[in-house]
Formats: C-alpha cells, structure tokens, sequence
C-alpha cells in the first residue's frame, strides 16, 4: 500500500518587523529583500547623512548606464526615521538588481537563450557597504566593467547629449539618391553626418559630390550596410533614426550586456549574432576579426556561452531532420546523388565529406543543446555581403581553416596532425590543447575597432521585444534576412 506522503511545511515566515508598515513604499520587487535586511538589523535605522547623500548622487548618476535616475531616486519628502530609512535601502537595493542583473529577465524576452545568470545577495551586500565598504563602491562594482560596456556606455551619454540638443534634421525617406545627383534632401544628410561625425565640417553642397559620397560611406559602414555610397532604401532607412532613437538602442543594449556573467576568459571567441561578425580574444585582447554568416531571421542563432576543445578535419554533414524533409528528399535521389548525400538505414542524411560539403573543411564542436557549432563552407562569396543572415542557426566562418590553424597554434602536434588531415582528405576529430569559451551574442549597437558607435539592424526582433517589456518607445530598422533555396547548409 501507497502511504500518500504529506506535504512539505511552508518555510517559516520571518518574524514580524515594524518596517512591514513602510513596504508599500519600497518597489515591490525588492520588498522582500528591504524586510530581510531590517529583520537582521532588529529594525535598526541604516542611513545617515553622509551615506544617503552618496546613494542620491549615485542614483542621480544613472544615465551612465542607460537608466533614468527618475526610476531610481526614491521620493523621501518629510519622511522620518524607519519610513525614511526603508525608502533610502529599497532604492538602494532596486539599484544594484538592476545593475548586476538587468531590470527584466532574460527568459522573459529571449526564447533563444543559454547563458549562465548572475545571482546577487543585495541585503547582505548593501550592509556590508553600509558598514564600511561605501555605497558607491559597491554599486559601482555591480555593473559590467569590460570595454564594451564601458565604451557604449560613453556612447549612450554622447546620443543623450545630441539628442537633448535637438538631434538632427529629419531625414525625408524618398527616391534613391546616386552620386552626382541633386537632391534638396542633402542639406540634411550633410548635418546628420557631421552630428555623427562621420563628416568633419558641414560642406555647401548643391549635388551629392565625392566628398559628401565619403562620409555616406563611412556611415554606411558603421551600420553595417556595404559601403557603396548609394543611398537607397536600407541606408535611409538607418538616416531615418533619431538621435533618442539611436540613445534607447544603447540603452537596450546595455541592459542585454547586464544580463551576462562578468568573468570573461582572456581567451575567447565572441559571435555577435546582430553584426554577423567575429572575434577571436586572446591574452584578453582582441587578436583576429573575421565575417560570419548567422541564422536568418526564421532560423536565428541563439545567444550561448559554451565550451568547444576540440574541432573535426574534413567533417561529414549529418542533415537536421527537418532540413532533410523540407529542403533534400523532395528534390529527389538525383539532387542527393549531385550533392554526394546517401540516406541511412535508419532514414538519416547524410553529406559525405568532401571539398563542396556544407561543412567545408573544419568543424568547431560546442556542446550545447541547439545543436549549434561553428563550421566552414564552400559559399564563400556569401562572406563579401553585408547580409550575412543567411544560414540555418549554425555559424559559418570565414577562411576557417586559416581560423582553425591559429587556434592550434599553442599545440604544434595538433596543428601537424590538422594540416595531414586537410592534405590527406580523412575525418577525424583534432583535440586542443585547453578548452576555448564561445560566446554567441546579438549586439545591435557596439564601439568597433575604431572606437565608433556602430548599429545593426534588428534583424531578429530581439530589441524590439526587449523594448516592449522595458516600456521603451524606439524606431528599430530592422533590416532583411536571405533565405537562398540552393544553400541548404546549416
């Protein structure tokens, strides 16, 4: 006989505290924590002066983070005592949640999503502040520290200061504008360029000259849109932003940023999955940059950190069933025999390696639940395109071979061993020597390697969605994907 087992008692509810009565005046989602850290203190008034004036001037500093202090500052008027004290602690406490771990929930907005969360003991840190540490030490040492959050959020600061100077003059979305020609639109580009300072001097022009062309394709490189100096319908769409736009861009980036563990390895691989580019970190400084082609947006890429520590010469393609259902076998044994594919006595396809195989020659392994890897490819001219959101969620790298090799540098038995694989044709895997972090991450704005501010397109949504849960109002262009019906490559 089943003896039903009883339920497990609740935990035991903390003992009555007289700041229950002031709660209503914290943000309710730190409640919780202002009624712990008083039940510690036995009801112990916190604050004095000197530490709530440095709490009200972090606060009032929040703009540095892409945050407005409005949200923060907490309303004290008259208040006395334990009612004054609660306020001071939960805008304190609401403070370093947002900072150390972004004010929404990644899950909440992300459906693509694999990354390892920060955790934070707010209560027991702010009384150890408190007690001698300093509220603005500890604060500050919650935020991110790296150069891309540092670097961008400079660049939030200098599109607030545009924008609270009135931003520049519309850009009027119309017919394409050529060099050579005569627009009365250009009055304007030529003030958004110098606002950008993707032009040095405001320039009297009458037709879009070489000059004025230059400073259309810096900024088109800086979107991410080629660089040929037409300004067509992506280009004007990104003239289209505002300058509070562009602010609330990076501050959506920002809060993304928040969302990600802090230690970062000084050797690592980091995919930003927006710009479809990457870049390899070694010695905690960035060493080699190369394109990538990321997910379309049907088959995004998703956001993960993972591990990989070994890689597979010559990699044979085991086709995702529904790649193969949708996209192979209707086309038929012809298609499959072209493509040097054979289906398996289970009903699996598989492409057998070769030097036109989906996987090209190198395969980068990572272990994570998407079934993601990094790969090369024989679609090489997809990497001259500025849109790169073209394969199945997998990435595919740029001279990967040419990749794979510097990462087995370190190991100079394992890089004789790769390159006898590529000359001889055999698949076989090639262990590292140490085990190197991947980062695959959707950033729409970043400081590139010249220390601009650079966009993207919001190609898969995922700002725009982010936007919505923060109650952000903010024009997104959000760009094209490719969808090729010859490329069936992962």
């Amino acid at each position: 006989m089943v003896v039903p087992q009883a339920p497990p008692a609740p935990p035991a509810p903390l003992p009555r505290t007289a700041v229950d009565a002031y709660l209503p005046a914290v943000p309710a989602e730190v409640a919780a924590d202002v009624r712990r850290f008083y039940v510690a203190r036995k009801d112990k008034t916190a604050w004095n002066k000197t530490s709530e004036a440095e709490l009200l001037a972090v606060l009032n500093e929040a703009q540095k983070h892409g945050l407005d202090p409005k949200s923060y500052v907490p309303v004290l008027g008259k208040t006395r005592d334990l009612d004054r004290d609660a306020r001071l602690t939960g805008a304190a406490l609401l403070y370093a949640k947002t900072l150390a771990l972004g004010r929404v929930d990644p899950s909440t907005v992300e459906n693509l999503w694999e990354l390892r969360r920060n955790s934070l003991d707010g209560a027991t840190g702010l009384q150890n502040a408190l007690n001698g540490t300093g509220v603005r030490a500890w604060l500050d040492s919650l935020a991110p520290s790296d150069l891309g959050y540092t670097n961008l959020s400079a660049g939030y600061l200098k599109y607030r200061d545009l924008a609270a100077k009135g931003g520049w003059p519309k850009f009027e979305p119309g017919a394409v504008i050529r060099p050579g020609d005569a627009d009365p639109r250009l009055p304007a580009l030529v003030a958004r360029l110098v606002a950008e300072g993707d032009l040095a001097d405001t320039l009297e022009v009458e037709t879009y000259d070489p000059a004025l062309v230059e400073a259309v394709q810096r900024f088109q490189v800086r979107h991410g849109l080629g660089g040929d100096g037409v300004i067509g319908g992506d280009t004007q769409s990104a003239l289209a932003a505002t300058a509070e736009d562009r602010a609330r861009q990076i501050a959506l980036n920002l809060e993304r940023r928040r969302w990600l563990p802090r230690q970062l390895a000084p050797e690592r691989i980091e995919v930003n999955t927006a710009a479809a580019i990457m870049v390899y970190w070694r010695d905690g400084a960035p060493y080699h940059a190369s394109r990538v082609v990321v997910g379309t947006s049907r088959n995004q890429t998703p956001s993960l950190e993972k591990e990989f520590s070994s890689l597979v010469a010559n990699p044979p393609w085991n086709v995702p069933a529904g790649i193969a259902a949708k996209e192979i076998l209707p086309k038929g044994p012809g298609y499959l025999a072209a493509e040097n594919m054979y289906v398996t006595d289970d009903g699996r396809v598989v492409q057998r390696p070769g030097p036109n195989a989906a996987l090209g020659q190198v395969k980068f392994e990572l272990q994570d639940s998407y079934a993601i890897y990094l790969h090369d490819t024989p679609s090489k001219p997809a990497f001259a395109s500025p849109k790169r959101h073209r394969s199945h969620g997998c990435v595919r790298v740029e001279n990967a071979v040419e990749f794979a090799r510097l990462l087995l540098e370190p190991d100079p038995t394992a890089l004789q061993q790769f390159d006898e694989l590529q000359t001889s044709g055999e698949t076989k895997r090639v262990q590292l020597s140490r085990s190197i972090p991947v980062r695959l991450l959707y950033w729409t704005t970043f400081v590139d390697g010249q220390g601009r501010v650079a966009f993207r397109p919001d190609v898969y949504g995922r700002d725009a969605k982010l936007a919505q849960a923060l109650g952000i109002d903010v024009y997104l262009p959000g760009g094209t994907t490719v969808q090729d019906p010859t490329d069936v490559g992962p």
